[in-house]
């Protein structure tokens, strides 16, 4: 009977593979028209009379309440230049991080009909790595010095945790990132659960929108911390079972498990082998599993609250 039941499955993982393949030889047949404008280079050649010409093709990055004599003088700024430099020797042409992209876009269209491609320029902004993208309907912004490899002189005094995701294959990640969490409803977040969820659902936009990204690209793991959370999810789970977490309203749980930090804190002796996020981790697998058991979209799961995903689930930690 054990045999028939692995055939069985055997043939399913099969049958779903060959279903993914499909599924991406037709996204991968739609049209984009994606270009990539670089404000970034054009800003580092210009001169001080070309001001105006950059003002009149990108006023969305120049405030009023900004004087062109400060822009002229970040043209000369050393550490800008710097920054001009660094950037080119990263990026060069930008061809293969517009790849992605387009294939970013190219689910995007897939899942999303009303999508159009809006206009993606690239810039500098002194390193806040806080602000690396931001995304609306026509434009997308992408700070480029916030993706110069982890070990980059300019992220020498950040945490190891935060510069781990500084590189350029995380730009696409972000992207997608940005966009789930345009697309998400949720009620207000109450609960630990409900955190849990909601980064679960961003999780699971990124299954769909970058399947070429591994998972611990999408969730910014090192492969060797996405094996940590699989092999001990079931003893995560049963912390946060045990411990009455769920639906607690008790905001030192996102901040020990959900938030960005150099480890989870449970308050064993494990904590230092941990990576931080692990409550997104578990909201991801707990919405693969809604997912997996329910018959509604993508589109639909972004609008279900957490509480119903949660039930529907039957969400299980493998043993």
């Amino acid at each position: 009977m054990k045999k028939i039941a692995l055939n069985f499955l055997i043939l399913l993982s099969i049958f779903s593979c060959k279903n993914e393949d499909a599924l991406e030889t037709e996204i991968a047949k739609i049209q984009t028209d994606i270009q990539i404008e670089r404000f970034d280079r054009a800003f580092a050649e210009a001169k001080p009379s070309d001001l105006n010409n950059l003002q009149t093709t990108f006023p969305f990055l120049f405030s009023s309440r900004v004087p062109d004599s400060l822009w002229v003088e970040r043209m000369t700024d050393s550490f800008q230049i710097a920054l001009n430099n660094e950037t080119d020797k990263q990026f060069g042409d930008f061809q293969i991080i517009a790849e992605d992209i387009e294939r970013l876009f190219q689910h995007l269209k897939y899942y999303d009909k009303t999508f159009s491609e809006p206009r993606v320029i690239t810039l500098t902004n002194f390193v806040q790595y806080r602000d690396k993208v931001a995304v609306t309907d026509s434009i997308v912004l992408i700070a480029i010095d916030n993706y110069l490899g982890e070990k980059h002189e300019f992220y020498g005094g950040f945490p190891k945790y935060i510069a781990e995701n500084l590189k350029p294959s995380q730009i696409v990640v972000d992207l997608a990132k940005a966009y789930a969490e345009k697309q998400i409803f949720q009620s207000p977040k109450k609960t630990f659960l409900d955190e849990m969820i909601f980064f679960g659902k961003q999780l699971y936009f990124k299954d769909k929108m970058i399947p070429f990204k591994t998972d611990a690209e999408k969730i910014g793991y090192k492969p060797e911390q996405l094996e940590f959370a699989k092999e001990n999810e079931d003893m995560i789970w049963t912390e946060f079972v045990e411990n009455e977490m769920l639906y607690s309203t008790d905001s030192a749980f996102p901040a020990r498990f959900i938030a960005d930090a150099p480890f989870s804190k449970f308050y064993l002796e494990l904590d230092n082998q941990t990576p931080g996020r692990l409550g997104q981790y578990m909201g991801w697998q707990i919405v693969r599993s809604y997912m997996k058991g329910n018959d509604v979209s993508l589109e639909q799961m972004l609008q279900t609250d957490a509480i119903e995903i949660f039930n529907k689930s039957n969400y299980k930690p493998p043993k």
